[in-house]
């Protein structure tokens, strides 16, 4: 087995502060999909960094990502909980079709019933469920019965707090 040979763009996302990371990138807009694309693949402790990297870097909606979103809600259930947490902040930021919605609601609440998970993990899905069910309120019960304590009773109390904001934003809405 060959040993891998860090690139410029690897060592920089384990060696650099955050500053520095967005300096570099926005020096070298060539190397944004080089990110992308380190942030789908499962190459630890690289992928997580890029995720970390790419929502600090992307702008609202972002063109540039728009044909990896199949791509990155089709691994995200197979990614560890630092990498998941990112590209969930990603896909927070993205306009997301009908078909996505769907797929990455469904994604999300199996990603919220998992109370081992780290908090940021289920509370950056439970997040986007509530901005999905926005678009479509008939999930918004489903997503009602998943705020029972057995759900939250690990939850710290200002995450707690959290969710009970956004359950009130789409309660309005109903």
């Amino acid at each position: 087995m060959s040993k891998h040979i860090e690139t410029t763009l690897e060592h920089l996302l384990t060696n650099s502060h955050k500053a520095k990371l967005i300096s570099y990138l926005e020096s070298n807009p060539g190397d944004f999909v080089s990110v992308i694309k380190l942030a789908i693949a499962d190459h630890q402790p690289y992928s997580w960094r890029a995720s970390w990297l790419l929502w600090s870097c992307m702008k609202k909606k972002d063109k540039r990502l728009r044909k990896y979103l199949e791509e990155i809600i089709d691994i995200l259930p197979a990614r560890k909980d630092s990498q998941q947490r990112e590209l969930l902040l990603i896909l927070q930021r993205m306009e997301l079709s009908e078909e996505h919605e769907g797929k990455l609601f469904d994604i999300c609440a199996k990603i919220w019933e998992q109370t081992a998970k780290i908090a940021s993990v289920r509370y950056n899905a439970f997040k986007l469920m509530v901005s999905i069910s926005k678009n479509h309120q008939e999930l918004f019960g489903e997503i009602k019965t998943m705020t029972e304590s057995f759900y939250t009773d690990n939850l710290s109390e200002t995450v707690k707090k959290s969710i009970s904001k956004l359950m009130k934003e789409i309660e309005e809405l109903n």
